[in-house]
């Protein structure tokens, strides 16, 4: 019996013209890429840390990485509080503005960009959090020591800081900020300290 309906619908069809019609051409709208717009970045010339360029003075690392398995460095500036709402968050090093968006609670504007450390790799990104505001839009190529935005405080979320990741691994979401596992990120002291000017 089903093999009857089956043999019944494709006379049918054949009989409308269905069969015989070809599917109209399909056009790509939107080119694939063969690689990311960040492949053509010269190597960067060396690493400075983000904020009291290039070494981070009248700043301290509140919260390291690791310490309650914080993935990034928190710059807090000496004055504490809010003294440094509104300061200039500056590029790590050379490299290519692949997302900047207020990514929401616990994050607000974020920026994340793109490195390249060596001619043939790694590449690393640079994440910058809890910004007020973004001197730079995404698909911006950045000089190391160029204003990326200001430091922030989450709309009054927390006191203003920088919260500061460098990831090995290039392209994911902005991530959870703080997680046991800690592949995929590095320490951002210990990678700034190994890759200076």
């Amino acid at each position: 019996m089903r093999r009857f309906a089956t043999l019944s619908l494709l006379a049918f069809m054949a009989t409308a013209g269905v069969l015989a019609q070809e599917a109209p051409p399909v056009e790509a709208t939107v080119p694939l890429e063969t690689q990311p717009p960040w492949a053509e970045l010269a190597v960067a010339d060396g690493f400075d840390f983000p904020v009291g360029q290039p070494d981070a003075q009248a700043y301290y690392d509140a919260q390291p990485f690791g310490r309650n398995d914080h993935l990034g460095s928190d710059w807090n500036g000496r004055g504490g509080g809010d003294s440094d709402l509104g300061d200039p968050v500056t590029a790590a090093a050379d490299g290519y503005v692949r997302y900047a968006e207020d990514a929401g609670i616990g994050w607000c504007k974020v920026m994340i960009v793109v490195h390249r450390v060596g001619e043939q790799g790694p590449w690393v990104e640079s994440l910058y959090g809890h910004l007020d505001s973004f001197s730079v839009p995404v698909g911006s190529e950045v000089e190391r020591g160029q204003e990326l935005g200001t430091i922030g405080n989450c709309q009054g979320r927390y006191a203003a800081h920088l919260h500061f990741e460098i990831r090995s691994v290039v392209g994911g979401q902005v991530g959870p900020g703080y997680a046991k596992d800690k592949l995929g990120w590095v320490d951002p002291t210990v990678f700034i300290e190994a890759h200076r000017p």
